[in-house]
């Protein structure tokens, strides 16, 4: 058995690698360390997405959860940055989620919050490891009156919409916003969220059955709110992933706004009224070009990390800024919430457009993106991290790099959840760097197959 935790919890294909059996023990292990300095019944908080998987993975991590003598509060359907926001709220010992975010239905994951909203640290996720792996840890079994409970909170959706709310100053009224909810966990608390700001509010994808989340919808694809927002004649569009931990958006006239954009576009709104430590926006190796070009323009200062929102986190945390986040739309807004959060970034984009008077389009062209190009080869899941060790493939970007002489880059990283290996070419000519990465991309899977 290889390691159970990837970069965002433990994720596999429901029913075969992530099975109710390995659920269970989560729930029992993860509560055991989670809880073990507590000196009353604790408190675990389990929301879950849409997916068909979700009922029975809860069922088998709730039994294990209660097995250990703690109480396990079931959220029901809710985001993932809800389950970070409402551990604190409600004073609970740690968060589960089950999700697999932006990943196809048939896939399920298990994702740990501690008491304080924040993802795992490695430690944490190798001592919970340790006891699934090895047994040798043991692990009481309460009896009689000390067995642990399970409750359901109807409230944890008013209240996650109730915080949202208060994170901007003012209404909506006036905006006709489109929405895509992916089929996912957003498919109630973001037209209900919206709704209840007075905005106009069309919606797309928010009839999930369990096995349509992500299916040619929500910010893994795009092109049904695009043509979504010109028929409806929306001022605006947001798409959430499966778990709305992310929103990517939509101009008026129906072109893309990535998550570098939104971030420009907020992070300039926070300097210009002194809200921006260090003028300082946490971003990833993945951000594009154009990011840092419009940043040394406009005074802001762009602090880069590895790629991943835990990476993000942990430079804010370290340096005390307060935005960061990916181009996918993982966008972090410390002074509000504990992880990416799409309902709030959206709520933070929309208040600077209403407050602007301007269009859409008119905010997103503060940054010039430069043309790139993401590639997937699909590789051996045991050879992923080999790439650099090939000579052939370290030849290949080499010369790359030199052909671009600073006009573009090279950037090659393994997947943390699946075995692929992702190439990213940027540059300035759409056409020759999409021919290159699709061919370092085959070169790649010949190579690591």
């Amino acid at each position: 058995m290889g390691r159970l935790f990837g970069t965002d919890g433990v994720r596999g294909v429901a029913n075969l690698e992530l099975t109710a059996e390995l659920a269970y023990r989560l729930g029992q292990a993860g509560a055991y360390v989670l809880t073990a300095e507590t000196r009353h019944m604790p408190k675990i908080l389990v929301g879950m997405d849409t997916r068909i998987s979700g009922d029975m993975l809860e069922s088998a991590l709730v039994a294990g959860i209660c097995s250990v003598g703690a109480e396990a509060i079931c959220l029901g359907v809710i985001p993932t940055p809800a389950v970070a926001y409402l551990t604190r709220y409600y004073n609970a010992d740690a968060g589960v989620v089950i999700s697999a975010s932006h990943n196809p239905f048939e896939f399920n994951g298990i994702k740990f919050f501690n008491n304080r909203g924040y993802k795992l640290p490695d430690s944490i996720e190798d001592k919970i490891e340790e006891i699934i792996k090895d047994g040798s840890v043991e692990i009481p079994k309460p009896t009689g009156k000390d067995i642990g409970v399970k409750s359901i909170k109807e409230s944890a959706l008013d209240d996650y919409i109730a915080f949202l709310k208060g994170t901007i100053e003012g209404g909506l009224e006036g905006m006709k916003i489109a929405i895509d909810c992916a089929n996912g966990a957003s498919y109630q608390a973001a037209p209900l969220t919206l709704y209840d700001l007075g905005a106009d509010v069309c919606v797309i994808n928010n009839e999930p059955d369990g096995v349509n989340i992500n299916m040619n919808c929500g910010s893994t694809h795009m092109g049904g709110l695009k043509k979504f927002v010109k028929e409806s004649g929306a001022h605006i569009g947001l798409a959430f992933d499966g778990d709305a931990d992310r929103m990517l958006a939509v101009d008026e006239n129906g072109n893309l706004v990535d998550g570098d954009q939104i971030m420009a576009i907020i992070g300039l709104e926070l300097k210009n009224n002194c809200k921006l430590p260090g003028n300082a926006i946490v971003a990833t190796v993945m951000s594009n070009m154009g990011f840092d070009i419009m940043a040394r323009r406009e005074g802001l200062n762009i602090v880069k990390t590895k790629v991943g929102d835990r990476y993000v986190l942990e430079e804010m945390l370290d340096k005390g800024y307060v935005l960061g986040g990916e181009q996918s739309g993982h966008v972090i807004f410390l002074q509000h919430n504990t992880t990416g959060d799409g309902l709030l970034t959206a709520l933070q984009l929309l208040q600077v457009l209403k407050k602007s008077g301007k269009k859409m389009s008119e905010l997103a062209s503060i940054m010039q993106v430069l043309p790139q190009v993401l590639k997937n080869a699909k590789v051996s899941n045991g050879k992923k991290h080999k790439y650099l060790e090939d000579e052939m493939i370290a030849r290949m970007c080499a010369d790359l790099e030199a052909e671009f002489h600073g006009e573009g880059r090279i950037l090659i990283r393994p997947s943390g959840t699946e075995p692929l290996v992702r190439v990213m070419i940027e540059g300035k000519d759409q056409k020759y760097i999409t021919e290159r990465a699709e061919e370092l991309a085959r070169v790649i899977e010949e190579r690591l197959a």
